[in-house]
């Protein structure tokens, strides 16, 4: 995106999700970008299975999102898992079933209407595992080494500062700890419009990388073994984001997996 000012990236994404959590538009969703769609149907195009919609807390899942990262996880008992951007804590609930009672889950959202949604449902599901802050993807409130693994779901593009979101995430994941990221990727340049465009931003559309650009971030984040798998299926609910504009054929939805090496100079 063209526009340099993050504070106003970040206030407008602020509260385009706050709206979300207090039951209007929101971004990530159909409806011209901002409105969400019914939330079973718009989850389950995103790859998410009836059992995994079942299984967390009503008015966890949003509708949002770009995928399923729970799909290329692999999360194993006892693990630590960060949700970057966990809204409403659909995807942390979800992580919390992989890690069992004896593993623990954190979601972090800058958005304090969010983590109140997502405090709610916590108590409400009785998830003694899990536990939301507040902060902002790119200044995380956790300490050097301390999570296994890190999830995401259509949150990254969000940020105005990319390469310090993956630098952060490095820094919080232990050594051999793994990124496993579902997110918006761009296959083409976007026009300099859409990339001006703050309703696209925040849409969850013009703030997304080139698959060659993030690559480059991710190691020079210090990450290995980096694999982004854009899926074209999935620019046909991308297309009913911003019906009419055309942006589905410069972006798409990517599975994104990224480990830090067992012995890092981090």
């Amino acid at each position: 995106m063209q526009n340099d000012n993050h504070d106003a990236i970040r206030h407008a994404v602020r509260q385009a999700y706050g709206s979300v959590a207090q039951g209007g538009g929101g971004c990530c969703s159909p409806g011209g970008g901002c409105g969400p769609a019914p939330e079973t149907v718009a989850s389950k195009r995103l790859g998410y299975s009836d059992e995994e919609l079942g299984a967390v807390p009503e008015g966890a899942d949003l509708g949002l999102g770009c995928g399923n990262p729970q799909a290329i996880a692999a999360l194993q008992a006892g693990e630590t898992v960060l949700d970057l951007g966990s809204g409403a804590g659909f995807d942390s609930f979800l992580a919390a079933r992989g890690v069992g009672e004896s593993g623990r889950v954190i979601g972090v959202d800058m958005t304090a209407e969010m983590l109140a949604k997502a405090r709610e449902n916590a108590r409400q599901g009785g998830y003694a595992n899990v536990e939301f802050r507040l902060g902002e993807i790119e200044h995380l409130p956790l300490a050097d080494g301390s999570v296994d693994v890190i999830i995401s779901n259509c949150v990254i593009n969000l940020s105005p500062d990319k390469a310090q979101v993956l630098r952060e995430a490095f820094r919080v994941l232990k050594p051999g700890g793994r990124l496993a990221i579902s997110d918006v990727v761009a296959t083409a340049e976007l026009p300099a419009q859409a990339r001006r465009d703050l309703d696209l931003y925040t849409g969850c559309m013009s703030g997304a990388s080139s698959i060659v650009a993030l690559e480059a971030l991710l190691h020079e984040a210090g990450f290995k073994a980096i694999r982004i798998a854009p899926k074209d299926a999935s620019r046909e609910f991308i297309r009913d984001w911003a019906p009419g504009r055309g942006v589905e054929a410069y972006l798409a939805s990517a599975s994104i997996e990224a480990f830090k090496p067992e012995e890092s100079q981090s």
